[in-house]
């Protein structure tokens, strides 16, 4: 079954490093990230990752009485963004969990895990 696993950091943090150079810090989470990622490769369990442009380039599209309106920045004003995004293939729930806890061990941010649903409609949800 596929999962999305959603990757958030504070907004202000996202703020903060926005400078030209990463931190030591960071530059470390990332090459343990890396690694955990080449790991999944060799299971056939990754899928894709990609991380995302800051919020404030991004358009939100939404319904109102005037009738669809684009506008600039995100939906809302968040002290947490979305800040990239993983598909992983695994044969459990319990795996994608396992899996997203190594990335917030490596990386120290939230992970949010949705089960994509296919084309069944079904696998998202459970009693």
């Amino acid at each position: 079954m596929k999962y999305l696993l959603l990757s958030y950091t504070p907004a202000a943090a996202w703020d903060a490093g926005t400078a030209d150079t990463p931190s030591e810090e960071a530059l470390a989470a990332f090459a343990v990230y890396q690694k955990f990622e080449q790991e999944l490769r060799e299971t056939g369990e990754f899928v894709s990752s990609e991380g995302l442009g800051h919020p404030a380039v991004s358009t939100t599209i939404h319904k109102s009485a005037d009738g669809v309106v684009a506008t600039d920045g995100p939906f809302a004003e968040l002290k947490e963004v979305l800040a990239s995004f993983a598909v992983i293939d695994v044969a459990s729930h319990e795996r994608a969990v396992q899996i997203g806890a190594r990335i917030v061990e490596a990386l120290g941010e939230p992970i949010e895990i949705r089960p994509i649903m296919g084309d069944d409609f079904g696998g998202g949800f459970t009693a």
